[in-house]
């Protein structure tokens, strides 16, 4: 069996689409759960960030689910670009992703505003950039790039979804800025001025904070994972490409099988 090789069998525009596509379901996930939790338990906001982080939380697993066999589920240009700087995907990928990403998160944020009878664009008013939060985002968005890699790295991609989805649901509460740790969909809240929203004032610390975090964690998993090859970057978030004779199998290890049987003759496992 030939080896995996780091090239996207979709063509660009089918990836553009997925990544548009995801990024403005979850803008409209994240926002409009934040807008239901508002007028569902009003007064309450520990009840409504719990509302809110749920529906993220399972909303982003569905998400990844959807759209990550064209793409690989991306949805934040932190995530491609780091994928980029391992060679999963190219670095011209990685910058027409972004717009696609941006685009398409201010797209949900729109949706979301209209599917709640409120203005199409309402500018939040909601200031969040502090030393703290500015912290909490370097946190949150270093957190998010170890999880993704770490799966990547173990051949374990196809948890990513729920294990995306549950770090994000549990950095809502461990990080004082609710961990948005994107910048596309940092974007696309500015354009909502609601339960989830952000002030566009507060937009360039948020972005710096999280292009930190995704500088520091290309550090740590360099440090901690110096093995990484191209060809695992390239199943981040979950596995999207084939090898040249076909789709790849699954491990035999997500079967339950010994992981060994599927490792050719000679080749260890990866530490």
């Amino acid at each position: 069996m030939k080896a995996r090789v780091p090239v996207y069998d979709a063509l660009l525009w089918r990836r553009l689409a997925a990544e548009f596509l995801g990024s403005a379901f979850l803008a409209a996930v994240v926002i409009g759960s934040g807008i239901a939790a508002q007028r569902l338990s009003p007064g309450a906001v520990g009840l409504e960030l719990l509302e809110n982080a749920a529906a993220t939380a399972a909303g982003l697993f569905a998400i990844i689910l959807m759209f990550g066999p064209v793409s690989g589920g991306h949805f934040n240009p932190v995530v491609s670009f780091v994928d980029a700087a391992f060679g999963g995907l190219r670095w011209r990928d990685a910058a027409a992703y972004l717009p696609a990403q941006v685009a398409g998160c201010i797209g949900g944020a729109v949706l979301a505003n209209l599917m709640f009878a409120q203005a199409a664009v309402s500018i939040s008013a909601k200031h969040r950039a502090s030393p703290a939060h500015f912290l909490s985002e370097v946190i949150a968005t270093l957190g998010l790039i170890l999880v993704i890699f770490a799966l990547a790295r173990s051949g374990r991609s196809r948890s990513a979804p729920a294990a995306v989805g549950a770090y994000i649901g549990a950095a809502y509460f461990f990080t004082s800025s609710t961990s948005f740790a994107n910048p596309a969909i940092t974007v696309g809240r500015m354009f909502s001025a609601t339960f989830a929203g952000i002030a566009p004032a507060s937009v360039p610390a948020f972005i710096a904070a999280q292009v930190v975090g995704g500088a520091l964690a290309v550090v740590v998993i360099r440090a901690l994972y110096p093995g990484v090859t191209p060809a695992q970057a390239a199943d981040i978030v979950v596995p999207h490409h084939q090898s040249p004779d076909g789709p790849v199998p699954t491990p035999a290890a997500h079967d339950g099988a010994d992981p060994s049987a599927a490792r050719p003759p000679g080749r260890g496992q990866p530490h």
